[in-house]
């Protein structure tokens, strides 16, 4: 199978991304549309359902490396959150399934989905939060 290259394969998930497909709990898109590496992306999550995140959003920061999508991209909350899997000093992801058993066909989508399911999870469903609104 051939191998997509970079700006194709994020072109593709940036017109996905404007389009809204999926279950529009996620969203993402370019930070800068004049941003030609397409390296700087925003990604929105709402909290799952009876959960404490329940009616929150979520803001995120994408980067997508050089590498990308051999290399997984560098997320990070903008918003506060206490998830185990992010860093409560600077909000980046640092630990999460997708991230660290990366595969090339894992998305943007991929890991906004997983960071939602990881709201829902039992384990995380009730952790306090700090206040919405707040910002790392």
């Amino acid at each position: 199978m051939a191998k997509v290259p970079r700006n194709f394969r994020l072109l593709e998930e940036l017109e996905k991304g404007e389009k809204g497909i999926g279950d529009g709990t996620t969203s993402y898109g370019l930070a800068d549309g004049d941003d030609l590496m397409m390296s700087n992306w925003n990604g929105t999550i709402i909290g799952p359902g009876h959960t404490v995140h329940e009616n929150r959003i979520y803001s995120l920061k994408v980067t997508c490396g050089p590498d990308y999508p051999d290399r997984p991209p560098t997320v990070s909350f903008l918003s506060k959150v206490n998830l185990p899997s992010v860093n409560q000093k600077t909000g980046k992801v640092e630990r999460l399934s997708c991230l660290d058993n990366w595969k090339r066909q894992y998305t943007i989508e991929t890991v906004l989905a997983e960071l939602r399911r990881e709201m829902a999870n039992p384990a995380n469903k009730k952790l306090s939060q700090p206040a919405e609104g707040t910002l790392f």
